[in-house]
């Protein structure tokens, strides 16, 4: 199967990939871009991570094909950097995604507020799962979720909040030249329909609503990775990288 770079969630650790990742087929290969826990880096200082873990992919070759798949967070940093079509990009995707802030209005409003000091207390439980992992999440995930937060400076995870709440990429999404999947969470309580509605008034591309929260790749992995997979092996990836269709 071609190779998966994943780009992670507000934490950055890549450490929340760990069951996706163990359900893609036996013998996939995959690289985890993780960004700096203790520096404030913007999304344009991040990007540098994210060409580290690509150049990763293409250490044996200069012309391995691989697919950016990105989660929340990351979705505007794989937005920007698809939109300068690297030769070897041969698809993209994005879960639980936006292209501009996914909060408005008073929600915007109250996100700004809170960022800055939630993030200077331990990250509680039914918080975790209320927005992010949903009702009766496994106590393991939200040990995880706690675990891979609470190793993110407070600074840096209020910044990164700040810079969800003011990004804009929908310039470099009209840019993309490469087959884009969105996966959507159904009981996302962070990013709304209208986000997945303004991405696809710029890029009509396929979408998969999966019954899930905002952490889908985490509550629902395996279903996630059979979707990738039929994604990336499917007609459309094959005829852009001009290969034969069934």
């Amino acid at each position: 199967m071609m190779k998966l770079v994943l780009l992670p969630g507000m934490d950055g650790t890549g450490e929340l990939f760990r069951d996706f990742v163990a359900a893609l087929p036996e013998g996939s290969e995959t690289v985890v871009a993780h960004y700096p826990g203790d520096r404030r880096l913007r999304y344009a200082g991040l990007m540098e991570f994210v060409r580290g873990a690509v150049s990763a992919i293409s250490a044996a070759s200069t012309e391995e094909p691989f697919c950016l798949v990105a989660e929340s967070f990351s979705t505007p940093l794989a937005i920007q950097y698809a939109a300068t079509n690297p030769p070897n990009l041969k698809g993209l995707v994005l879960c639980a995604g936006f292209c501009t802030s996914p909060l408005q209005g008073w929600r915007r409003t109250l996100a700004f507020g809170l960022a800055q000091f939630i993030f200077w207390l331990p990250l509680p439980g039914f918080f975790v799962e209320m927005l992010l992992a949903g009702p009766n999440a496994p106590r393991a995930l939200v040990a995880a979720v706690k675990a891979a937060a609470s190793w993110v400076e407070p600074e840096v995870m209020a910044g990164r909040v700040r810079d969800v709440l003011t990004c804009d990429v929908r310039a470099g999404l009209a840019k993309v030249a490469v087959p884009i999947l969105y996966l959507q969470a159904a009981q996302d309580q962070l990013v709304s329909p209208d986000c997945l509605a303004e991405a696809q008034r710029i890029k009509p591309e396929e979408t998969v609503v999966v019954d899930g929260p905002h952490l889908l790749m985490q509550r629902e992995p395996k279903l996630c990775a059979d979707v990738v997979v039929r994604f990336v092996q499917g007609d459309r990836m094959k005829a852009f990288q001009g290969l034969p269709v069934a």
